[in-house]
C-alpha cells in the first residue's frame, strides 16, 4: 500500500512538473482559481468596508481558448448603507499564442462574460438587475507550470430593470488560478514517463 501511494504521488508530482510552459493552456485542461478586487477595510469611523470576490472554472476547448463559468459576489457596507453586488453566467478567455518577451513564464489574455447580476443598495439607493456583462485584458504570470498569478483591467455593466437602468465600472482586480492537466494530458504525460 505504502508503495502504490508514493508511486502516485511521485507521478502527480511528475505530471504537474514536467509538462511545459505552453502545457496549463492546452486543449483539454482546466482552470480554477478566483480574482479579488476592490478590497478596502477602513479603519477610521464611519469608513467603508469593500470587496468583490470572483471564483471561476473554466476548460480549454482549444489551445489558448478557454469557457466556464464564474460567480460574482460583492460587499460595500458603512454605517449609513450596504451595496450588494452579484452575478453569474459564462465566461470566455483567449490567451495570445507565445510567452511574453518581458517575462519568459507570462501570458496576456482577454477574458469576457456574460450573465445574470445585479447591483443594489438599500435605503432607496440605486438598483440594477439584469444583463451582466464584461470584458478586458489580463496579465497571467506562472510561477509554476500549473499556477497563475494574474492581473485582470475588466469593465463590468449591469443593464436591466430597477431604479437606475445602468451601472458600470472599470475594476482591477488579481487572481490566483490552477491550472490542472485534462484526461488528455495526463495520459501523454503518462506515455511519456513509460
Amino acid at each position: 500500500m505504502k508503495k502504490i501511494l508514493i508511486s502516485s504521488l511521485f507521478s502527480l508530482a511528475l505530471m504537474l512538473g514536467v509538462t511545459s510552459a505552453n502545457a496549463q493552456i492546452q486543449k483539454g485542461n482546466v482552470l480554477i482559481g478566483g480574482n479579488l478586487a476592490n478590497l478596502n477595510l477602513g479603519l477610521e469611523s464611519g469608513s467603508n468596508f469593500t470587496f468583490d470576490l470572483t471564483p471561476k472554472a473554466a476548460w480549454f476547448i482549444e489551445d489558448n481558448i478557454a469557457v466556464g463559468g464564474y460567480v460574482d459576489l460583492g460587499l460595500t457596507t458603512n454605517k449609513i448603507s450596504t451595496e450588494t453586488r452579484y452575478g453569474v453566467g459564462a465566461l470566455a478567455r483567449y490567451y495570445t499564442g507565445k510567452d511574453a518577451e518581458v517575462l519568459k513564464h507570462g501570458r496576456f489574455f482577454v477574458e469576457g462574460n456574460a450573465g445574470f447580476g445585479g447591483s443594489n443598495v438599500n435605503n432607496n439607493g440605486p438598483k440594477t438587475n439584469g444583463l451582466n456583462l464584461g470584458v478586458g485584458p489580463g496579465f497571467a504570470y506562472f510561477i509554476t507550470p500549473n499556477i497563475g498569478l494574474e492581473t485582470l483591467l475588466k469593465y463590468n455593466g449591469v443593464v436591466g430593470f430597477g431604479n437606475q437602468a445602468t451601472q458600470s465600472a472599470l475594476n482591477l482586480s488579481f487572481g490566483f488560478q490552477i491550472y490542472l492537466p485534462g484526461q488528455s494530458t495526463a495520459k501523454k504525460v503518462k506515455k511519456d514517463m513509460n
